[in-house]
């Protein structure tokens, strides 16, 4: 919800214009839930939404991702294949968050997030990073991701 709030106080997409939110996700499957959850409150607001990730072809993705999407929901492998392709930009990224973060370095998606956060150089770009732990490396990963200090906000007991 508070990211569709922020697309709603954007200016409108133009042509060629990247995303405003990018969501990233460790897998295919939490990236298509996500995507079917923040569908159902983008539409009402005619705001659209988009999921990329591998395993499927790439030719639909491309297809949407050229025609224009305010919320993108993505995979890091998959996001770089379509940035490396010139599918899409992060040029319009303002709202950028990192769910299951500590999964992903888990993964070892850790060099992927970076090659990606490294390419959205908005400057007031809010970062929000969800994870089930707290370890030394999400810290760090916070710290460098975040444009200003990060806030930590743990819910219930560690």
């Amino acid at each position: 919800m508070p990211g569709i709030v922020h697309v709603m106080a954007q200016p409108i997409l133009k042509r060629g214009d990247g995303p405003v939110v990018l969501v990233m996700a460790p897998t295919r499957e939490l990236a298509m839930q996500i995507e079917a959850e923040a569908r159902k409150f983008a539409e009402v607001c005619q705001l659209s939404t988009l999921a990329i990730y591998g395993g499927v072809p790439k030719y639909e993705q491309q297809r949407r991702l050229r025609q224009g999407v305010e919320i993108l929901i993505a995979t890091p492998g998959r996001l770089l294949d379509l940035l490396e392709s010139r599918d899409t930009n992060l040029s319009r990224i303002t709202y950028l968050v990192l769910d299951e973060a500590d999964r992903m370095l888990d993964m070892g998606f850790e060099k992927d997030i970076r090659k990606i956060v490294a390419q959205i150089t908005h400057p007031d770009r809010q970062t929000l990073m969800f994870s089930a732990t707290w370890p030394m490396e999400i810290q760090k990963m916070a710290e460098n991701f975040c444009t200003t200090a990060p806030t930590h906000i743990q819910v219930g007991d560690q």
